[in-house]
């Protein structure tokens, strides 16, 4: 089952004096890039909160973020009586005014609040650890989600592709047909006596050039070993990417090698099948 590396989760935690929201926004990348805000107070566990989104989500664009709103009257900000007082007396000895206009100038001086820093409380981080896994958990169920939409395509596209092949494979022998029609045509043309025994040699010469056997077995095979992988328990986008390449490289050379504007036609067409399966395979994990 394969995974979309695009994805949103979410996990809600309220605590005494605060609620938080833990936030999670996946988008495709070819390797893992974590983007992370969080309070101040948290920082000394950004490496353990990376790691197990490292261990957890393995690629993509992370955004993961925590929000804080507090909803206890306590405050970790205080007013520093004394300095305050201080910048109210000077400020006195150089302007006029009443002691609210002093207030007001007063607290935007340095030193005016002192702001308590706050000290994480282990069992409260347990909490927030088990709320952030469930945050992972809705992430990758959408991802999953995402994975069984783009799957479901794949497997159409992979079809489609297939049956093409198979009516490359009805034309063939009508291919080889027209081109030895015309070959003996262009010769005929140039009014010459020829010898057909070396003309048929050099004309069964050409065609093996021309001979697509190979790729046909190698496209078959392609395609079923990308249905093999999508049918397996892990997502590989990389992998997958790496057969599509292998299923592009058969279908030119079969393109390059048809010399025949019907088989060139299916060709285009098995194309931009795989073009579209290309593109979605940039958003599977």
């Amino acid at each position: 089952m394969i995974h979309s590396m695009t994805g949103y989760g979410k996990s809600v935690l309220q605590l005494p004096t605060k609620k938080l929201t833990i936030e999670l926004k996946s988008l495709n990348s070819k390797n893992l890039d974590i983007n992370s805000r969080m309070p101040s107070i948290y920082r000394e566990k950004e490496l353990a909160i990376r790691k197990l989104l490292a261990n957890e989500l393995l690629r993509g664009k992370i955004d993961f973020s925590i929000y804080v709103e507090t909803t206890a009257e306590d405050t970790s900000t205080q007013i520093n009586t004394p300095v305050v007082k201080q910048y109210i007396q000077q400020l006195s000895q150089v302007v006029n005014g009443d002691d609210i206009e002093l207030l007001k100038m007063a607290v935007r001086f340095p030193d005016a609040l002192n702001t308590v820093r706050e000290e994480i409380n282990e069992n409260e981080w347990q909490l927030i650890e088990a709320e952030i896994k469930k945050a992972i958990d809705d992430l990758n169920d959408h991802r999953l989600d995402e994975g069984k939409v783009l799957e479901s395509d794949f497997r159409n596209r992979v079809n489609t592709i297939d049956t093409i092949l198979e009516e490359v494979v009805k034309m063939d022998p009508e291919r080889v047909q027209g081109v030895r029609e015309r070959l003996h045509k262009s010769v005929e043309e140039l009014k010459d006596k020829f010898d057909e025994n070396r003309f048929e040699q050099e004309l069964i010469f050409y065609i093996e050039k021309l001979d697509i056997t190979e790729e046909k077995v190698r496209l078959k095979n392609h395609l079923n070993y990308f249905i093999e992988c999508l049918n397996s328990s892990d997502s590989n986008g990389k992998k997958l990417g790496f057969i599509s390449q292998e299923i592009g490289r058969e279908i030119n050379t079969i393109g390059s090698k048809s010399n025949y504007a019907p088989m060139q036609q299916l060709v285009v067409q098995m194309k931009d099948e795989l073009e579209k399966i290309k593109e979605q395979l940039l958003n599977v994990l």
